[in-house]
């Protein structure tokens, strides 16, 4: 692999067997070195394959001025997360990881703290992804020396749910106010309090989120056979009526029809997580 462009000492961008732009990361990889050159291959720490060439050119701009220990914590806590939840996460998230990862650092420094107003929410509805950004903070007070409060856990978990569901932070912060929102209309309809321990429970906000999700990316389930939602209205007709309810804070909240399909597996799921409470 042949140098594209030295970044500073320890990153440099590289051209791939298929001749896309890659950045690499080692210390001292870029040092003394210019275009043309081989790279060492012992040098190499870290390959990182964007998924466009405009996110490489952001992620190089960024890492011009980004310490190598930032960078090195953020692959770090990125690899934890793919394999914890054994999923592929949107290369992106190295750009918007470090980024935010060095700016919580720079206001720690500043004693700029803040508050997530998310904290107990991210906390109940991405519980793995806030054990991530739990091991997130421990990794930053371990390697780069700074106490961030557990708030920073919440924001770092955000970032990995953006990453897991290729949404952007402010669809991300959208979806996850509308969830408490949504069970407490379902909650105040049946006059209840959800068994937030029952696996039904578990399953009910799963969907809530790939739900919420498919509305941002405009990717609704749509079945043009109604014969589905008319035996489901029919058997669960108060369930039913619930999920209309939530359809209608859907339809204002997120400017939004959904379809009838959604609405009849919404049904059932309502029907599933009402049941586990009686």
């Amino acid at each position: 692999m042949r140098i594209e462009k030295v970044i500073n000492n320890n990153v440099v961008s590289a051209r791939d067997e298929d001749r896309r732009e890659v950045v690499v990361m080692g210390k001292g990889v870029g040092f003394q070195a210019r275009r043309g050159n081989t790279i060492q291959e012992d040098k190499i720490e870290k390959i990182f394959h964007m998924e466009s060439q405009s996110s490489v050119d952001k992620f190089k701009v960024l890492l011009e001025k980004m310490p190598l220990e930032h960078i090195q914590v953020t692959s770090e806590i990125v690899e934890h997360a793919k394999k914890v939840l054994n999923k592929k996460l949107n290369p992106n998230i190295y750009i918007t990881l470090t980024d935010h990862i060095s700016f919580a650092v720079e206001r720690f420094n500043q004693g700029m703290m803040f508050q997530n107003a998310l904290l107990w929410e991210v906390k109940n509805f991405y519980h793995q992804e806030y054990l991530i950004g739990e091991y997130a903070v421990e990794r930053i007070r371990k390697e780069l020396k700074v106490e961030l409060p557990a708030d920073e856990a919440a924001s770092i978990a955000l970032h990995i749910v953006n990453a897991e569901y290729n949404t952007q932070m402010s669809e991300a912060i959208h979806i996850t106010k509308c969830i408490p929102k949504i069970l407490k209309i379902v909650e105040d309809y049946f006059g209840i309090k959800l068994d937030k321990e029952s696996l039904h429970y578990e399953r009910f906000v799963t969907h809530l989120k790939f739900l919420t999700q498919r509305i941002v990316k405009k990717e609704l389930l749509d079945n043009p056979d109604k014969k589905f939602k008319e035996v489901i209205e029919e058997l669960y007709p108060e369930e039913y009526k619930c999920a209309g309810k939530v359809r209608d804070y859907i339809e204002e909240h997120f400017e939004y029809q959904i379809t009838e399909e959604e609405l009849a597996y919404l049904t059932v799921h309502i029907r599933r997580v009402i049941l586990a409470d009686q």
